[in-house]
């Protein structure tokens, strides 16, 4: 399993650092309002990584964080008039839901900020004792980043360019730095917001240290894997490497994962930007199997541009697989062969190999493109080859083998008996009647109208079938 390292800007070997266990740090969302789309990418992402690393037989411990402290939190509690809490648990609340649509895994742990203050005094209390932080006459805290001699190596910024373009690393009380570059680690609070006491002042962290603390804490000094977007690799990322290497004096991540932005009009998505979709106002056009299958389309390092054709074109596809395993269904129930074949056990071993053409895309960082297109073609020789001359047991097979890849990408592929009332179920049964009778003028009312209703049918050689339109 190779994976490219943005600290080394190279594909590497996957070595875990306790074999066997993978321990996984993801950035998670700051929780201020509904997740948009963007959001959503290295959610979906991370996760697939996740289980394609279980499916390997590996044990993950995956940590991803809910920042629940932030400026944008408080304005809009400060808006709404309630505590900045309230904001927070909202949505926090509301990305689980989100994410649970999404299909995607509960974290090991989702910790968050708020709940981890103590932990961050001692970090920063360490790189004071240190050398490597100072506290500044208002009680704010700063990181002494020329202190870190190997600051830049995750973004291969040079310290020297940076201070002629250091734009962004201001803040207020720029002033009171000692050096333009260095950030800061806490602050003092603000009139109207939520604060603790430190040693410093009364006040709240810093966003950059709370990362390094909930990792430490619930993966240890060391980790296997940092990840989140690339937006994240400069400062936050390479802050938090700063941060972390300063006051534990080891190596803080092997291997660092960023996805590339996912594009509106080939603009970044962004809320600052305005050009967002919410995943709640695109589920309520499509399946959120949907979304999660157009992210997927492309290999996580590409830029992604969303729009309503690929979105389409992403329903369709999915359609495919779950038509596939639904005739795969359909034929298990009305087949009477039961017996495995001398021919079926040969199309067997050819479909074992679509199996293996997945996990050499995933080995060679989880192209999940080229892992769907080899789905595709198990779909395909499915098609081709499975019958009611099929037996039972090859019919089978080739269904597990879609449903388990498919699963690995976190998708779905088995659907979900769904009733229909009574009325509709008897238009169906009235025109299948007209057809045998052929009457085809009635059966045609009969299919506008159920059509009207929002349920299409489809004549296939397997008999007569719907779906949602």
């Amino acid at each position: 399993m190779k994976i490219y390292n943005t600290l080394t800007r190279k594909k590497e070997e996957f070595v875990p650092i306790e074999p066997g266990k993978v321990r996984m740090y993801v950035c998670g969302p700051t929780v201020y309002n509904l997740i948009h789309i963007g959001n959503a990418r290295p959610m979906i992402v991370f996760d697939t990584v996740r289980r394609y690393m279980e499916h390997k037989g590996l044990e993950v411990n995956y940590v991803s964080n809910f920042t629940d402290v932030d400026d944008k939190i408080i304005k809009k509690a400060i808006e709404e008039g309630v505590e900045a809490e309230v904001i927070s648990q909202r949505y926090i609340a509301e990305c689980k839901k989100d994410m649970e649509a999404l299909h995607v895994k509960p974290a090991t742990t989702h910790p968050l900020a708020t709940q981890e203050i103590c932990g961050m005094l001692n970090m920063i209390g360490t790189l004071i004792e240190k050398g490597h932080a100072y506290v500044a006459e208002d009680g704010t805290v700063y990181f002494r980043t020329r202190s870190f001699k190997e600051y830049g190596k995750l973004s291969h910024k040079n310290l020297d360019d940076l201070e002629g373009g250091k734009r962004s690393l201001l803040v207020s009380g720029e002033d009171q730095k000692e050096d333009p570059l260095d950030f800061v680690l806490w602050k003092p609070k603000k009139e109207g917001e939520p604060y603790w006491e430190s040693p410093w002042c009364d006040g709240r962290p810093g966003w950059h240290i709370e990362c390094s603390v909930m990792s430490k804490k619930y993966l240890g000094e060391e980790i296997d894997i940092h990840a989140g977007g690339e937006d994240l690799i400069f400062p936050h990322h390479e802050n938090e490497i700063a941060q972390s290497e300063a006051a534990n004096g080891k190596t803080f991540a092997k291997y660092w994962m960023h996805n590339a932005f996912l594009n509106i009009d080939n603009r970044k998505m962004s809320k600052s930007l305005g050009n967002f979709f919410t995943v709640r106002e695109i589920c309520e056009k499509y399946d959120p199997q949907v979304l999660r299958f157009f992210m997927l389309s492309a290999h996580y390092r590409s830029p992604l541009n969303f729009s309503a054709e690929l979105m389409e074109a992403a329903k369709n596809g999915l359609e495919r697989i779950l038509t596939a395993v639904s005739n795969l269904d359909y034929l298990c129930g009305n087949t009477k062969q039961t017996k495995l074949s001398a021919t079926e056990k040969e199309l067997l071993t050819q479909a074992d190999g679509f199996g293996t053409k997945f996990d050499e895309a995933m080995d060679d960082d989880f192209n999940t493109a080229d892992a769907i297109s080899a789905i595709f073609e198990l779909v395909k020789f499915a098609n081709s080859n499975a019958s009611e001359e099929s037996s039972t047991e090859f019919l089978k097979s080739l269904k597990n083998k879609i449903v388990e890849l498919a699963d690995i990408c976190g998708l779905s592929v088995e659907k979900k008996e769904e009733l229909l009332d009574s009325a509709i179920e008897a238009l169906i049964e009235e025109r299948q009647a007209a057809r045998k009778a052929k009457n085809f003028q009635r059966a045609d009312e009969i299919r506008d109208e159920l059509l009207g209703r929002g349920i299409v049918l489809e004549d296939t050689r397997e008999g007569v079938k719907w779906k949602r339109a």
